[in-house]
């Protein structure tokens, strides 16, 4: 972990009061920190460092790997094709990250990746902004973001039928910035981070992946500047009961109080309409972006991704 990200850091066990996080160091490299701890004085939590990644999950901020889809080679291989699919020219891959990046104008300060999964958003955000943040609670996405930001390359095992593999290697081109980016295991529903500090800030494809939607955006308003400051929104509003209960959907439903569509209904929130973020943010562009998630070489998912571009 970068130290600088030791002046943003604050308890998530502790929100919504913010308290600062004190870091031993058991082994250190020049700017990093490779391993060690950081720990709440306020409710004592203590956060491991370990192989240069944080672990700020409250719900179980463990060096291991979570019992979960997400940590399984397969998966892993599957969202890295579908992050840089186009790095490796792969014909079927999509465009979606430069799609997503193109909304994005070029800024200064901070920008956080909300799910961020194998970083290919943060990465596309370093060439735009001088430091970026990517967070997410797999600890397989974060370790590999983490690896292609210091080797600058991955090696893939692509399924191709039943048990065949196909072997790739990602490399990043020579014009990528790396050194502007860290990546830390949390949730997007209680950032460990204080206040106002980001000028940019994402949220891909993860509100109908949180248990508390409305939490999550909560949360992105708080860490959000009051001014000069973009937001990208982006989802395919497929809710699920599996996820979170009918009644913390901020869409697909007919009653209730984000009865309709989730993309209106993230508008009006945005704009203040239905909801208490201050101040409003003003929406300059929406739209779709088509990407795909590959599980074989004759099997892709194709998802619609609705934006929405706001600043304030």
């Amino acid at each position: 972990m970068k130290k600088i990200l030791l002046e943003m850091l604050i308890c998530p066990r502790c929100l919504p009061e913010e308290n600062l996080l004190k870091e031993t160091i058991f082994h250190g490299l020049r700017d990093q920190i490779i391993e060690g701890t950081l720990e709440c004085r306020r409710c004592n939590s203590v956060y491991p460092i370990d192989r240069g990644v944080a672990f700020l999950d409250p719900n179980g901020s463990d060096v291991s790997m979570k019992p979960n889809r997400y940590e399984t080679p397969p998966l892993l291989s599957s969202y890295l094709w579908s992050h840089y699919g186009d790095l490796l020219e792969d014909e079927h891959a999509t465009d979606a990250y430069l799609r997503w990046a193109e909304v994005m104008k070029s800024g200064s300060g901070l920008c956080i990746d909300t799910g961020s999964a194998v970083g290919r958003f943060s990465f596309e955000m370093a060439k735009k902004f001088d430091f970026v943040v990517g967070i997410d609670n797999s600890v397989s996405f974060i370790r590999a973001s983490r690896d292609l930001s210091i080797n600058r390359q991955a090696s893939l095992a692509l399924q191709e039928e039943g048990t065949l593999k196909r072997h790739e290697t990602l490399i990043f081109p020579e014009a990528w910035r790396t050194d502007n980016t860290e990546f830390i295991v949390g949730d997007a529903q209680v950032l460990p981070f204080r206040s106002g500090i980001f000028s940019a800030l994402s949220s891909l494809n993860i509100v109908d992946k949180v248990s508390k939607p409305m939490v999550h955006l909560g949360e992105i308003n708080r860490v959000a500047r009051t001014k000069d400051v973009q937001f990208l929104f982006s989802d395919p509003f497929s809710w699920s009961t599996e996820v979170a209960p009918v009644e913390e959907w901020l869409g697909g439903k007919h009653n209730g109080r984000f009865s309709g569509m989730g993309k209106d209904n993230i508008i009006a929130l945005l704009e203040g309409k239905i909801g208490a973020f201050s101040p409003a943010w003003k929406v300059d562009d929406e739209g779709h972006i088509w990407w795909k998630i590959r599980t074989h070489r004759n099997h892709f998912e194709l998802i619609r991704s609705c934006f929405i571009k706001a600043s304030r």
